[in-house]
């Protein structure tokens, strides 16, 4: 059995350290961001995904600019966002930017694309209450047919008319790089087996077993579709929990904001949504967590609530020594 393809996800909160009260500055969290992913490519990950946010405490707002700076960096981690928020952005402009990425990378770029559910970055990009859906599933299309053909004409509802265009340059990865759809809807999952692309289930701090009816549709409609799902996770030989608990509570106050303000059950988390314990626990609750949603990629997320450069860097290697070894 192949094992299972892990990336390290990297989304981006600029959150205090709860322990200390220091904010780092944003200069120093983008280069440790770049600084993680070249140490994952050396404890044995197969890639990094870098998230997108606009107007938030998530501080990277354009992804692909870090991943060109993790290629020149690195020689096989495969380079993905996580998600390119494509509603709001020009399908053109996203596949010139991928394949740029792919010619710098020698072929290792890739995309997740999702809806992305936020009213003010709907409103300051442009995009109409009740839109959303059908600009997605257009702008994907397009995105799509951009990456495959050398020559598109296009007239949709959303994009201006393209007649005969040919984006430059050109990908490397033929017939297109992967493109993920990123989703934990039946709406969006049938678009994927449609379209043959793999399903990224949703980063949150909700249980990923909420997704199995999701997943099992979309494997009827796609049955050779590979499935992702990410998790937040924390390694440590010893006191994991207690090491990990101020960042978790701080990062889920930030994250849950419908949460509210009274105290957070960490443990409930620990326990449910996020993944907290010695390289054995870790590997043991991920590897069931494959076999109850039948995925094949996990996407895991380490840094988080205002975790100190140095023990996101650690636990890092530490999973990549003890834990990489032992999922299936």
């Amino acid at each position: 059995m192949a094992r299972m393809d892990v990336y390290l996800l990297i989304l981006g909160d600029h959150l205090p350290n709860p322990c200390t009260g220091q904010e780092v500055p944003q200069a120093d969290r983008l280069r440790a961001m770049v600084e993680q992913a070249v140490v994952a490519e050396e404890a044995g990950f197969a890639g990094v995904a870098i998230g997108e946010h606009h107007f938030t405490r998530y501080i990277v707002s354009a992804p692909e600019l870090l991943l060109a700076a993790v290629a020149a960096r690195t020689s096989t981690l495969r380079l993905s966002t996580g998600v390119t928020l494509l509603a709001h952005r020009d399908p053109v402009l996203v596949a010139e930017a991928l394949a740029t990425l792919d010619v710098l990378s020698n072929g290792r770029a890739e995309l997740i694309v999702a809806r992305g559910v936020d009213q003010q970055t709907d409103a300051a990009f442009g995009v109409q209450p009740g839109e959303l859906r059908a600009r997605f599933e257009e702008h994907l299309r397009l995105l799509l047919k951009l990456l495959e053909e050398p020559s598109v004409s296009w007239d949709g509802r959303f994009r201006g008319q393209l007649s005969d265009v040919t984006t430059t340059p050109r990908p490397v990865q033929t017939p297109r790089p992967t493109v993920w759809i990123g989703s934990g809807s039946a709406v969006s999952a049938d678009l994927g087996a449609e379209l043959e692309m793999p399903l990224m289930l949703p980063s949150t701090l909700r249980d990923p077993s909420i997704y199995l009816e999701v997943v099992q549709r979309y494997r009827e409609h796609f049955p050779a579709g590979r499935v992702g799902v990410p998790s937040h996770v924390f390694v440590s030989r010893e006191d994991a929990r207690e090491r990990w608990r101020p960042h978790l509570a701080e990062y889920a106050r930030f994250a849950d904001p419908w949460r509210g303000d009274g105290d957070i059950d960490v443990d409930a988390i620990m326990d449910g949504a996020a993944v907290c314990g010695t390289p054995d626990e870790v590997a043991a609750r991920l590897n069931a967590l494959a076999e109850h949603l039948s995925i094949d990629t996990h996407l895991v997320i380490v840094d988080i609530g205002g975790m100190p450069h140095e023990s996101v860097i650690e636990t890092i290697r530490l999973f990549g020594a003890e834990v990489l070894p032992k999922l299936v």
